[in-house]
């Protein structure tokens, strides 16, 4: 492990040696292959990053293909809602709500196709994995698979962002709930 030191003056002048670790004590090759293409950073490799990575639904143990979808499309269809309802091109109109209702939803839409497209792409499972420090389920190993991953991305996606519609209509409401008034 190679250390560099560094000399500074203390506020008396007095000479000081640091020890400081370099990079290279902190970043190296992935299982210690500089061949893989990937480092183990204190980010990446730390954890509670690999804790955070594996509960993340694409690699969470047990869950099927749709299971998976429908968790990550909620999420995607909650969040595309308020980009699309706040700056979108009517935002200044009287229908802000319902341009980013359908805008979002019609997103949503797309990337399903995306996905539909990639399953019948016939991807080689070992080929996708060569690179990834965390090991991708078995559940996406097949087109049926992602099939079924984009199936339910489009109900998960499309139901994030109808509730995220609801709730932002009815925010006077929640706030008077929250807020106790009568």
């Amino acid at each position: 492990m190679a250390t560099a030191f560094k000399t500074v003056l203390s506020k008396f002048g007095e000479p000081i040696v640091l020890d400081m670790p370099t990079s290279s004590n902190f970043i190296k090759p992935y299982a210690g292959d500089p061949q893989i293409g990937n480092l183990e950073t204190p980010l990446n490799s730390s954890g509670l990053s690999k804790a955070f990575i594996s509960n993340l639904p694409a690699y969470r143990q047990g869950l099927s293909a749709q299971r998976r979808g429908l968790e990550v499309g909620m999420a995607h269809g909650y969040l595309l809602y308020g980009p699309f309802a706040l700056l979108g091109p009517l935002r200044d109109t009287d229908v802000p709500a319902i341009a980013g209702l359908i805008g979002a939803v019609g997103l949503v839409l797309i990337l399903t196709v995306c996905l539909s497209l990639y399953s019948g792409a016939n991807v080689d499972p070992d080929i996708s994995r060569n690179t990834l420090p965390y090991t991708p389920p078995k559940t996406l190993n097949t087109d049926e698979d992602w099939s079924e991953f984009a199936g339910g991305f489009f109900v998960g996606g499309a139901g994030g962002v109808i509730v995220a519609y609801f709730l932002t209509a009815n925010l006077p409401l929640i706030f008077n709930l929250v807020a106790g008034a009568h």
